[in-house]
């Protein structure tokens, strides 16, 4: 309030120094209640976007209304985006709408319990926000927008669970669990913590995210690690597994989602992703792999996924292998798209 005392009299003093002190006390009031139409919007459009949350009401209520109560459905996290990006929006527009008039909430026609209630409201949100962001793994694509807005949380909510979810942004969540392991969890938002539960629907879809992403480049190897995540759920959530051994092997298959490359199903041969992609989409045969890979390489030119004439080149000489191996399924066209999709290539 002091800050914002002084302004006004620097403001009225100097720059305003010509015009009726009533005047300029009018355009203040203005400001402030604009300022309060705007918070009171905010709050009401965020509250009205979580009433269809379940009862009670409760973290998992929350996380699954966002993020979808199914971590085996690989559709979940999509077709619940639209409600996530709607609650991002209006978190925010929540945060900067508080962040306008929070020094002055007395002003602007607040009571003290009011004012308390609404700075608990914000908290409340803002740490739903990372929940939500972090279980779904939003956070990775959404990381570059955070410091502005963690200035103000801090600035004006002072909410931990914005600096915790900091830890994450050299790493993903999958990432972290494959260099530390199940001793990963420890980095997580103590909100999550304190629920198995959430926990562990937070490993699976920011892993279900992983594969699903990365599925076009391997359709064949990323569609056996949909299936062992499958398992793993399925045993969690029947408790045949115990939850200490269900971290350990959740971490030891995001190894194999982000580290294809450490499995011991592979021969020496096959050393590039490329190369084992050919072989796991082309009947593990690791001679047609290797072929294929040389012949490849030595036949594409710079640019050629935009060019005609250099991709009928690639396919081409794709052609003439499978045909020199005798291989009718997969057709051509099928490993063309599964070749476009190699960073390698």
């Amino acid at each position: 309030m002091g800050k914002m005392r002084q302004a006004f009299n620097d403001y009225t003093s100097e720059a305003l120094g010509g015009y009726e002190k009533s005047d300029i006390d009018g355009l203040l009031k203005n400001r402030l209640q604009k300022g309060k139409e705007r918070l009171d919007e905010a709050l009401e459009t965020i509250k009205g976007l979580c009433e269809p949350v379940e009862p009670p009401k409760n973290q998992m209520a929350y996380l699954h209304y966002f993020c979808g109560n199914h971590t085996q459905n690989p559709d979940a996290l999509k077709d619940t985006e639209p409600r996530r990006v709607a609650f991002y929006k209006s978190t925010i527009a929540l945060i900067r709408a508080y962040a306008n008039i929070a020094d002055e909430m007395p002003e602007a026609g607040f009571s003290d319990k009011e004012a308390e209630q609404i700075k608990n409201d914000l908290k409340h949100f803002e740490a739903l926000r990372k929940e939500i962001q972090l279980v779904s793994g939003d956070y990775i694509d959404l990381k570059q927008f955070e410091p502005a807005m963690r200035h103000l949380i801090d600035s004006y909510i002072g909410a931990e669970e914005s600096r915790m979810l900091a830890n994450f942004d050299d790493l993903s969540l999958v990432e972290l669990l494959v260099e530390k392991g199940k001793d990963a969890i420890a980095s997580f938002p103590a909100s999550l913590k304190k629920s198995r539960e959430a926990m562990a629907e937070a490993i699976e879809n920011n892993l279900r995210r992983v594969i699903i992403e990365e599925s076009p480049a391997n359709p064949i190897y990323y569609e056996k690690m949909s299936v062992l995540l499958d398992e793993l759920i399925k045993h969690r959530k029947s408790a045949t597994l115990e939850y200490e051994k269900y971290l350990q092997e959740i971490a030891a298959l995001s190894a194999k989602v982000k580290q294809p490359e450490t499995s011991t199903e592979y021969p020496a041969s096959l050393n590039s992703s490329a190369r084992r992609t050919l072989y796991d989409n082309l009947g593990r045969n690791e001679q047609l792999a290797a072929e294929l890979d040389e012949k490849i390489l030595t036949t594409k030119k710079d640019g050629w996924r935009d060019n005609m004439q250099k991709t009928r080149a690639v396919e081409n000489a794709i052609k003439e292998t499978l045909e020199r191996f005798q291989v009718k399924e997969p057709s051509a066209d099928y490993v063309l798209d599964l070749v476009r999709n190699q960073r390698e290539y």
